[in-house]
């Protein structure tokens, strides 16, 4: 499957404070997904099902989980030439300055890539969720002999603002290229119409317009010459500057795409994997989306009432209330217990009988949630220990209200990583 000629970059260098208090202790591409992945499983994984793997992932920010997650997961025989190496930010004779853009991030490790004229970069982002095959994506680029190509995606003109907005030909090549828009005339300007508005499944009068995905394939050649410069940022200086000098074509992406950059977007999109037909199948068997293979037991379910919840390996949930809920790794609900709509992210080891009667003497909650707690619209993340009788929402706290154990950002409550929740705590309203 390995393709010398096509190397993969995965943008993980970003600090991911929309994530906070999330990123903390670990980089974005490092942060759980749908209770057993990391954010980072993704993209590695669209580019070994598409037959590439060697594959590099720049960070600069909290990287040792992250180190820790590839070493365990991502195992290569000597043959097939495939890797993938994490790339921080480092400092040398020639600069001591951290990432300060995506350009910059790649123009600063571009010796490590020993990239030729005729060789192939898919560039990728660290926090999406989607399945894409990038050998389309590449043959495309090759097909039309274009220098650069961009994915894009057709979206709602009201939640384009964010992104980088494209007006294409009909043979897709891109006209037009505009990072972040803001000015009404000019979205309007790029409103998609034709054969591409045809092609949406939306029978409304809903206007769209293409947007980038920030995936890109770079010729080499172009590549290092489009970075002989001090550009920072690919969207907002580098293509624009590319174009009406380079052949630039659009791959319109038509699957499920989610940008997954905020608290908000991260717990709802969580959440939709506990619907019966998610958006995104993570059971799909001929394209699997890796990840570290644990060896852990089949979770346990003893009793109680559980609907819409993904239930991760090694879990053990007893008598409780679980409705629309992603249950992590070695998680531990106990008795008399309701979680409504929570992400909750699991733990790292399981505790022995020693350490349970320590946690007794020290008057200190075991791992996990304790008998009659109830939590409502949360992310728990790892290691917490929420003890007995607590009740937790968002429900009436004000945004980005936080305390040394908990957060409430987007509308979520936080329990923030190893965070300890006394008995008896009530934080919010329960409805």
């Amino acid at each position: 499957m390995s393709n010398p000629k096509v190397k993969c970059v995965i943008m993980g260098g970003g600090r991911g404070t929309r994530l906070h208090p999330l990123t903390v202790d670990r980089c974005k591409p490092a942060v759980p997904l749908g209770g057993s992945y990391r954010l980072v499983d993704i993209p590695i994984s669209n580019c070994l099902n598409s037959g590439y793997n060697q594959i590099y992932v720049l960070t600069q920010f909290n990287t040792a989980s992250l180190h820790k997650h590839i070493q365990q997961a991502y195992g290569f025989d000597p043959f097939s030439r495939g890797f993938v190496d994490i790339l921080a930010a480092e400092q040398t004779m020639e600069k001591d300055a951290w990432y300060q853009g995506t350009a910059d991030a790649v123009r600063q490790n571009m010796h490590h890539f020993n990239l030729e004229d005729d060789s192939l970069i898919i560039i990728l982002s660290g926090d999406q969720l989607y399945r894409m095959d990038l050998s389309q994506f590449v043959d495309q680029h090759r097909r039309t002999g274009a220098d650069l190509t961009i994915s894009a995606k057709a979206m709602p003109r009201d939640q384009v603002a964010g992104l980088g907005v494209m007006r294409v030909n009909p043979d897709s090549s891109i006209i037009e290229f505009v990072e972040k828009p803001t000015d009404p005339k000019v979205v309007d300007s790029l409103v998609v119409g034709g054969e591409i508005r045809a092609s949406i499944k939306d029978p409304s009068d809903t206007q769209y317009c293409l947007a980038s995905m920030g995936i890109y394939v770079f010729s080499g050649k172009v590549l290092k010459e489009a970075l002989k410069n001090n550009m920072k940022d690919f969207g907002k200086e580098v293509i624009p500057a590319l174009l009406g000098d380079k052949k630039i074509f659009s791959y319109v992406f038509d699957g499920y795409w989610e940008d997954i950059g905020t608290v908000g977007s991260f717990w709802e999109t969580n959440l939709a994997l506990t619907d019966p037909v998610p958006p995104f199948n993570f059971f799909d068997s001929e394209h699997p989306i890796y990840t570290h293979a644990r060896f852990l037991p089949p979770a346990k379910l003893n009793s109680g009432c559980v609907k819409n919840v993904v239930l991760s390996e090694g879990c053990i949930v007893t008598d409780a209330e679980l409705r629309r809920c992603v249950v992590g790794v070695r998680s531990v609900v106990r008795e008399g217990s309701r979680m409504h709509e929570v992400v909750m992210m699991g733990a790292d080891f399981y505790e022995e009988l020693e350490e349970l009667e320590e946690n007794k003497r020290l008057g200190r909650p075991n791992l996990g949630v304790g008998f009659g707690s109830i939590i409502h619209n949360a992310i728990i993340d790892k290691n917490a220990r929420i003890g007995n009788d607590v009740r937790l929402s968002p429900f009436g706290v004000e945004e980005k209200w936080e305390t040394e154990a908990m957060y409430v950002r987007d509308g979520v409550l936080i329990i923030k990583k190893n965070a300890i929740i006394p008995d008896g705590t009530v934080v919010g309203t329960i409805c």
